[in-house]
């Protein structure tokens, strides 16, 4: 089954997109932008990596579709808590050329869609390094989520320490998104 957004596809991650995936992993203008610690990973890596996938339904992993490029990205639902239905979720998209035409906000409204209209979760939650200010600005100004908390000096990068932005969403506030913004109105799906 694919997930659809009104300009991508999530769908399984698949042995042909390991190549492409071992490039962005080791891409270090994608990884400070994440949070987490990124050591250099090895195709033998990304091959263990991808063998563990298909058995873990507490952790999904959605490769970002687009019908004329192919792969642009990766999105997930970690952590997934089945008993109280929330679910940590981040977004990586691949090359800058993508960056800025849509793909992200189609990609996280489509997760939110997934999550709340057919898992039935009740939150997402994610987190955002302070100086990613785009990523920000989407969740926040496009996709409904909502500020939930600041962890001071949390990331550390080029030498210094950054805060850790913690926000989520709720059921209640997808709902309420779409109603105001119609997203979903055109969509066939």
């Amino acid at each position: 089954m694919n997930i659809l957004g009104k300009k991508v596809i999530l769908r399984a991650i698949d042995e042909a997109d390991l190549p492409l995936l071992h490039k962005w992993a080791n891409d270090p203008e994608i990884w400070k932008m994440l949070g987490g610690w990124h050591f250099p990973s090895s195709v033998e890596y990304q091959k263990k990596w991808f063998a563990g996938l298909g058995a873990d339904r507490l952790n999904q992993r959605f490769a970002i579709e687009v019908a004329e490029l192919g792969l642009i990205g990766t999105a997930n639902l970690i952590d997934i808590d089945w008993k109280n239905n929330n679910a940590f979720h981040g977004i990586m998209l691949g090359d800058k050329v993508i960056r800025g035409k849509g793909y992200g906000i189609d990609t996280i409204m489509a997760v939110m869609r997934y999550s709340f209209e057919e898992l039935h979760l009740e939150r997402l939650d994610t987190t955002i390094i302070e100086y990613n200010a785009i990523s920000l600005s989407i969740y926040l100004n496009k996709c409904g989520w909502k500020h939930e908390g600041t962890r001071r000096n949390w990331y550390f990068r080029n030498n210094r320490y950054w805060d850790r932005i913690e926000i989520g969403v709720t059921r209640d506030d997808y709902f309420e998104l779409i109603e105001k913004n119609n997203y979903w109105e055109d969509d066939k799906s």
